[in-house]
């Protein structure tokens, strides 16, 4: 029998973005959110990297701006990565909201979407890039919310209170490794505090 072949995915949760933007698609990152964005880069230097897709969201993007370009890889964006939507309206009280969410995975406002349906089209691009990148070491630009439901379909106890601590984690990466589509390994990275530690 020949070796596994191993994939290594990793998600790279966005920098800083800047709140005052209440455009999901076209938000961009703070000035520090791209300064941190040169700490993703330097993570990610000695990963072996064979290809980087991402939400189409311009914070997704711009995190792993740099290092692309350090690495002369082509950013493919793929639209089911995006992060959930919540609504057409600026939610105030995001913490109630998300809350309710994670309490029930199909709940949504009328024009939202519910975190269920954010995981079933992100599990799906998922999985379709593991089926197509076997073996290869990938990142992905991602979301926290996002991020979040991908992780509790393979660790089912992954819940709310997982998701508030990591809320204020820009950037947050997590390394999923998989054995075909088996999913062996999960790992968190808070970025910022490894620096500081260094």
């Amino acid at each position: 029998m020949g070796e596994k072949e191993i994939t290594n995915i990793y998600f790279i949760r966005h920098c800083e973005p800047d709140y005052t933007n209440h455009d999901d698609k076209i938000r961009p990152l703070t000035k520090k959110g791209l300064q941190d964005s040169l700490l993703v880069t330097k993570f990610l230097a000695d990963k072996n990297i064979d290809t980087a897709l991402l939400s189409p969201y311009k914070r997704a993007v711009d995190t792993i701006k740099d290092f692309s370009n350090s690495q002369n890889l082509t950013i493919e964006l793929i639209k089911d990565f995006r992060e959930r939507k919540i609504s057409d309206e600026w939610i105030k009280d995001f913490d109630s909201y998300s809350a309710k969410q994670w309490e029930d995975f199909t709940y949504k406002l009328s024009d939202g979407e519910s975190l269920m349906e954010a995981q079933s089209r992100n599990i799906a691009a998922l999985q379709k890039v593991i089926t197509e990148h076997e073996g290869k070491n990938i990142i992905i630009g991602s979301h926290g919310a996002a991020l979040s439901t991908i992780i509790a379909y393979y660790d089912k106890s992954f819940n709310y209170d997982n998701f508030s601590e990591m809320k204020g984690l820009m950037p947050w990466i997590v390394h999923f490794t998989f054995d075909k589509e088996n999913c062996i390994n999960i790992e968190t990275f808070d970025i910022l505090k490894l620096e500081k530690e260094e």
